[in-house]
């Protein structure tokens, strides 16, 4: 059954900080691997106006940064690219539900060689090697299982051995772009930054859950103020413009 999201409201309580609030100690920030190009570039928008912030960021797949947070690893700040992985560490203690977030939105397409012809998700079982992100801990790759089961393609490619796993979409996105798999199943943002591989089909919507990257302050994020100024910004029409220039849909 699809699971829907609305977005949900940051809690602002904090807006009214003043501009000079001091930045003391280091932001951590685990986010999903798609999200690296977008959020290093509003990151570099934030320090303008907080020069002296320090933010440490780890990219990976979401069900093992969920794990490695709930087993005490530095995280202020948690966005995933599955709600499931976001309400684990809520579960866990170690996130604060008022704070949860939709930061963006994305889409699941299949790249591969210019000249492959797949038009529709029946077309894989003509491919001999496809590269998804491991679906136990990549949601790029439970997003694709899910896809396929609908399609009633998933059981037959894994008896004969297609499916190539991948430690995250981004590792899935270099085995099409280098050519050493037929396809790959990626999010759209992480498409638009390939050099060779190109998109051979749009995944249709109603194949899979709508892709949404929800966030949380930790609790060790959520008592600290300049943590909270971060994460707003976050939430903010600059950080919005950067999603949107990278490809994500945002808040509707």
């Amino acid at each position: 059954m699809k699971r829907k999201w609305t977005v949900l409201p940051v809690v602002l309580l904090w807006c009214g900080l003043s501009a000079v609030t001091t930045f003391a100690g280091e932001i951590h920030v685990s986010a999903a691997a798609s999200l690296k190009n977008a959020l290093a570039e509003i990151i570099d928008g934030f320090k303008k106006t907080a020069p002296d912030s320090v933010i440490l960021t780890n990219f990976g797949a979401s069900g093992a940064q969920a794990k490695q947070i709930a087993q005490g690893a530095p995280a202020d700040i948690f966005i995933s690219a599955h709600p499931k992985w976001l309400d684990f560490i809520v579960k866990e203690g170690k996130g604060v539900e008022a704070t949860k977030h939709v930061l963006a939105y994305n889409k699941l397409v299949f790249v591969g060689k210019k000249g492959t012809v797949v038009k529709s998700l029946a077309d894989l079982q003509g491919l001999q090697r496809i590269a998804i992100g491991s679906p136990a801990s990549v949601p790029a790759g439970q997003y694709a299982e899910q896809a396929m089961r609908a399609a009633g393609v998933y059981e037959a490619l894994g008896k004969e051995k297609k499916l190539v796993m991948a430690q995250d979409v981004r590792q899935a996105l270099l085995y099409a772009d280098r050519g050493e798999v037929d396809g790959a199943f990626v999010y759209k943002t992480d498409a638009l930054l390939a050099e060779h591989a190109q998109i051979l089909l749009v995944v249709p919507n109603n194949l899979y859950d709508r892709i949404v990257y929800p966030s949380v302050l930790t609790t060790t994020g959520a008592v600290r103020e300049e943590i909270k100024v971060f994460y707003t910004y976050l939430a903010g029409p600059e950080a919005q413009v950067i999603l949107q220039k990278y490809g994500f849909e945002t808040a509707e």
